[in-house]
C-alpha cells in the first residue's frame, strides 16, 4: 500500500527496482526509504525487542528510535527508516543487539 497523492507533499517516485529481504525478492521505488518499501510490500515487523521478542515496526521515520535497525548489504544496525532504497540491495532482519563493526 502506497500513498498515490497527498494534499501537501509532491510525490516523486524513482524507477521501479528490485531488492532482497530475508531471501524474498521484492520491488520498490528507487529513492524511497527501505522501511517505506517494506511497509508497502506488506512487511510490518522490522525488528523485535531484545528481551520479550515483541514486534517493532515503522515508528518514528526520522532515525531517532531503534525500531528499524536492520542489516543492509551485510552492514549491521542500519536505520532503514532513513536509508534510501537502491537497486539490488540485500536487507535482512538482525537478531539480538546487533554486531560491532
Amino acid at each position: 500500500m502506497r500513498i498515490q497523492e497527498h494534499p501537501i507533499l509532491t510525490l516523486k517516485r524513482g524507477a521501479l527496482i528490485s531488492f532482497t529481504y530475508n531471501g524474498l525478492q521484492l520491488e520498490g521505488y528507487e529513492g524511497e526509504t527501505i522501511a517505506a518499501a517494506l511497509h508497502a510490500a506488506g512487511i510490518k515487523t522490522l525488528s523485535r525487542s531484545h528481551e520479550n521478542h515483541r514486534a517493532r515496526g515503522f515508528f518514528c521515520a526520522i532515525g531517532n528510535c531503534s525500531s528499524c535497525l536492520m542489516k543492509v548489504n551485510g552492514k549491521p544496525s542500519i536505520r532503514v527508516c532513513v536509508e534510501p532504497l537502491k537497486d539490488g540491495m540485500v536487507i535482512n532482519t538482525q537478531e539480538g543487539r546487533g554486531e560491532l563493526v
